[in-house]
This record gives C-alpha cells, sequence and structure tokens, in this order.
C-alpha cells in the first residue's frame, strides 16, 4: 500500500507530459478532443495534488527512489517531497488549473490552439516535475524542460517578429541560468559526492558543519542561476519584452514559471544558506532589482508592460527576503504574488474600463501643501498599525530573519495607503483606509506565522547578530522605499519641472540597461532588432 501511495505524486507530470507529446498536427485537428483531454487531466491532478498532501500530513516527507544509476556518477531517480514542495505544488496546480480554462476561451476558434493546449500541459508538467525532484541532477533536467516548453509557447505566433525576438533573448538569459546551475552540480558533486538533497541537507544541517571554498561558490553560482531564472537585474530585460506572447503565457510566467528561481533558493536554503557571498548577491540584486522595478513601472504606459516590471520589482523584493534569510516570508511573498499576478494578467482587459471610471468619480487632486501636512499623522498611524499586531502576536522580531527590513517595508507601504487618503479630504476614505490597513497587517502577520509554522522543520532559520553588510542593506531599503513613497505621492505637481521630465523619459525605456542585452541577441542571431 505504501508503495501504491508513493507513485501518486509522480502520476500528475506524467499525465501532463503525455498531453505535452501529442504531435502538433494531430493535435490542431482535433481541438475539441485536447480541449477535453486538457481539462481532464487538469482536473486530476488537482485530485492528486490535495491527495498529496493529505499523504505527506499523513505519513511525513516522502523520499521514494524508483530507479538507480551508478554511472558515471551516482543518482536515484524519484520523488522528494515536504511542506516546500507541496506549498509549490498546490500553488502550480490551482493556477494551472484556472490558466487552462481561461486558455480554451481565450483562443477560440484559433487553429492553432491544440498545439497552445499541448504545451501548456507540457510545461505544467516541467514546472511539476521541478518541484517534486529529489536531487539536482533531476531539478537540472525539469529547469531547462521548463524553459523549452516556455519557448515553444514564446514563438506560438511566429509571424509577430517582435516576439520572436524577445523569445530568442530569453533564449539566452536562460542559456546563461543553465551554465549556472550545471556548474553548481559539477561543485555538488565535487564537493559531496552525490546531489541527493537528503544527502546535502545531512551534512549542512550538522552543527558541526564548517563552510568551505566550494560549498561557498555552489551557494554562488546557485545564487545565479535563481536571479537569472527570477528576471533580476541584469538578467531582466527579456521579461518586459514577452508581451506579445498570448494572455494565458503571460500569466503563467509572471505567476509561476518566474517562481523557480525562489524556490530555488528555498528548496536549497540549507546549503545557500552557509555562503554569506550568496547572501549578500541575492540581498543586494534583489533590493536593488525591486527599487529599480518600481520606479520603471510607474512610468509604463502599458499595462502589461506596467505589470512585467511589477513582476520584476516583486520578485526582487522577495529574493531581498531571502538573502536576509527570511525564507518563509518569501515562500508567502511567491504564493500571495503568483495569485494576484494571474489575477491581474488575466483580467487585464478589463483594467482600461476600471481606470476610466475610477477617474470619473475622482475628486480633484490635493494640493502639495495638504499632502505635506498630513504626511507626519499618516507616518504615526501607520507606525501604530504595524506595532499593533506584533505586540498582540507577542512576535518578537529579533528572532525572525530580516524582519527590520521587511517591517520597515510593511510600514512605508502602510504610510503611503494612509497619506494618500487623508490628503482626499474625507473622513468615509480616510476611516475605510484605517480599517484596510489593519485588516492588511493582522492579515499579513498571521498569514506569515502560519508560513513560518509551515517550514518551521524545512528551512534554515537565521539567528545571528546582523552584520555590518545587513546594516547597509536596511539602510539603503528603507531609504529607497520612502525615497519612491514619496516621489509616487508627489509626482504630478513636479510633472511641469524639465528635470523630473527628462527622468520620466529615461525611466519609461527602463533607462536603456536593455542596450547590451538587444546588441548580444542581435550578434548571436545575427538579426537586427524590429521595430516594436
Amino acid at each position: 500500500m505504501t508503495s501504491l501511495f508513493s507513485i501518486v505524486p509522480v502520476i500528475a507530470p506524467l499525465l501532463l507530459f503525455s498531453a505535452g507529446s501529442i504531435p502538433d498536427t494531430w493535435a490542431n485537428r482535433h481541438v475539441a478532443m485536447m480541449r477535453k483531454l486538457v481539462m481532464l487531466i487538469a482536473y486530476f491532478t488537482c485530485g492528486l495534488a490535495i491527495a498529496t498532501a493529505l499523504l505527506l500530513t499523513l505519513h511525513g516527507p516522502l523520499d521514494v527512489v524508483f530507479f538507480k544509476m551508478t554511472w558515471p556518477v551516482p543518482i536515484g531517480f524519484g520523488i522528494y517531497i515536504d511542506r516546500v514542495a507541496i506549498v509549490m505544488l498546490l500553488l502550480i496546480i490551482f493556477v494551472g488549473l484556472v490558466i487552462s480554462r481561461y486558455s480554451l476561451r481565450y483562443l477560440h476558434g484559433e487553429e492553432t490552439q491544440g498545439r497552445f493546449l499541448r504545451w501548456i500541459s507540457f510545461t505544467l508538467g516541467s514546472v511539476m516535475l521541478l518541484v517534486i525532484s529529489r536531487n539536482l541532477v533531476m531539478f537540472t533536467a525539469a529547469w531547462m524542460l521548463t524553459s523549452y516548453g516556455l519557448h515553444q509557447l514564446l514563438t506560438h505566433y511566429p509571424d509577430r517578429s517582435w516576439a520572436i525576438w524577445a523569445a530568442r533573448k530569453k533564449f539566452l538569459v536562460s542559456r546563461l541560468g543553465d551554465l549556472m546551475l550545471l556548474c553548481a552540480l559539477g561543485l555538488t558533486f565535487w564537493q559531496f559526492g552525490s546531489s541527493e538533497y537528503t544527502d546535502l541537507f545531512a551534512v549542512m544541517n550538522d552543527s558541526t558543519a564548517e563552510p568551505t571554498l566550494l560549498v561557498t561558490l555552489i551557494g554562488v553560482f546557485l545564487a545565479l542561476g535563481a536571479l537569472s531564472k527570477s528576471a533580476q537585474f541584469p538578467f531582466h530585460t527579456w521579461l518586459p519584452d514577452t508581451m506579445e506572447t498570448p494572455t494565458p503565457v503571460s500569466a503563467l510566467m509572471h505567476a509561476g514559471i518566474i517562481n523557480a528561481g525562489g524556490f530555488l533558493v528555498i528548496r536549497l536554503s540549507p546549503l545557500i544558506s552557509h555562503s554569506d557571498p550568496a547572501l549578500d548577491l541575492l540581498a543586494i540584486v534583489g533590493g536593488f532589482t525591486a527599487l529599480f522595478g518600481s520606479v520603471v513601472m510607474l512610468t509604463q504606459t502599458s499595462i502589461k508592460r506596467s505589470l512585467a516590471y511589477s513582476t520584476i520589482a516583486q520578485m526582487g523584493f522577495m529574493m531581498l527576503q531571502c538573502g536576509l534569510g527570511a525564507y518563509s516570508a518569501a515562500m508567502l511573498h511567491i504564493v500571495a504574488h503568483s495569485l494576484y499576478k494571474a489575477y491581474s494578467f488575466l483580467s487585464c482587459g478589463s483594467v482600461l474600463e476600471s481606470a476610466a471610471r475610477m477617474r470619473t468619480d475622482s475628486g480633484p487632486s490635493p494640493s502639495l501643501l495638504r499632502r505635506l501636512v498630513v504626511l507626519p499623522l499618516a507616518t504615526v498611524v501607520g507606525i501604530g498599525l504595524c506595532a499593533a499586531p506584533v505586540w498582540l502576536m507577542q512576535i518578537d522580531p529579533q528572532t525572525k530573519s530580516g524582519a527590520a527590513v521587511l517591517g520597515v517595508v510593511l510600514q512605508i507601504a502602510l504610510i503611503q495607503m494612509l497619506w494618500n487618503s487623508f490628503s482626499a479630504g474625507s473622513w468615509r476614505l480616510a476611516v475605510r483606509s484605517l480599517c484596510a490597513g489593519a485588516l492588511v497587517t493582522f492579515s499579513y502577520y498571521a498569514a506569515f506565522l502560519t508560513m513560518n509554522n509551515i517550514l518551521a522543520e524545512t528551512v534554515p532559520h537565521l539567528k545571528t547578530p546582523p552584520s555590518s553588510m545587513d546594516t547597509m542593506i536596511f539602510w539603503l531599503v528603507a531609504i529607497g522605499f520612502g525615497f519612491i513613497c514619496v516621489l509616487q505621492s508627489i509626482f504630478i505637481p513636479l510633472t511641469s519641472l524639465p528635470l523630473v521630465r527628462t527622468l520620466y523619459v529615461h525611466a519609461m525605456n527602463g533607462l536603456y540597461l536593455d542596450i547590451p542585452a538587444r546588441r548580444l541577441t542581435a550578434r548571436f542571431w545575427g538579426q537586427s532588432a524590429p521595430v516594436q
């Protein structure tokens, strides 16, 4: 019976791969059958994911080897499912089910809908295999399969020259990420003689283990691979250019595939936590990317490009959390962002109508003087809203990794929301903002404690005193996010200044950081970028 239960988790990716193995010509000729097949598999895999979660609850983590290979290196092919994996598995299945249903309507009547559904299934199966892999070899293979499936989806419309160009740029960035992961894999075999998670975790969780140069290098290569997969600076330029792809692909990419980098860091956190340079790299690059993406996002006129830079910023903040050792907060961020971003992309067609309605209902913009007057009040109230749940839930920030930075960012976000509502001069809006702020803070801390308890036995909890690097990151992040908050709130009155207009144009073009990537793509493919 136990062996029967152990194969339940692997059935889901196998079914998705079976749908993905159907030839394009057959899939396009039998669209009705493909639609039924894909939805049947989607619902069935959802049930399997729930069954796997129940199985994990009853019997603990699953570590099953289906067969072993001893040459050229010892590798056991199977599954490894703990609480980290099951959280991601349930998230992927739910988002994949929603996107699959949406795809039926979005591409209804197109001749190539069968091919599209085929590659959606293949890509989802690859992401699921990545999550349940039991060693770095399987993880790397699934990592590459995911990239291959996404490339097929990005090039679904071959007549769209800009979409093909963006897919080629993504192809080069993905190969660079593959190289980083392969380097980490080779060094892992050299250092530990194995790539099995259980072997790696057993060694690194030993309190007497001392970090070596190879462990440090492994952590750095893993961090670089994760940064490339999650569209972090300087690997971010491909993401905003992929907006000509079908909307379900954008939702899958932004709500699922781009989380692979964060999952890599959280999955191998017992190893990466022993590499201080890797943690510093994640924190510095993630913090900068979060600030950069937040600024550029505000200047975009295209809804989908604005959402793309929002994803870059959100993934940057998630990497910042990982670099600070706040792995539970990073996992909560992945879940929340995936659900929010999937909804945003799938509903972006109605955004213009909603924005027009909001613009009609809104009153005149408050003056700059009024905004400056109510800023101290909003600051005091925002700090109080953040401090209340910490005190009531008896949370000790000193025992939580990265609590200072994350708490400051949450306070800045609340202060900005309260600042905007108080400046409007409406008591009803001010009361509603206070209630919403209290609900958000209590909900976030409750969700964080829940996630922290779920992952308590899976991810490391760093309790070392903050270093000078951590202190520097804290002040840089606090000042940066505070500057963005002020800039966003007083930007409209400053638009008459020539300097602000100039900076706006530069930010709207992403500070031209994509030029090196375009030149590299043009040199590799022997073709210049088409006119967008």
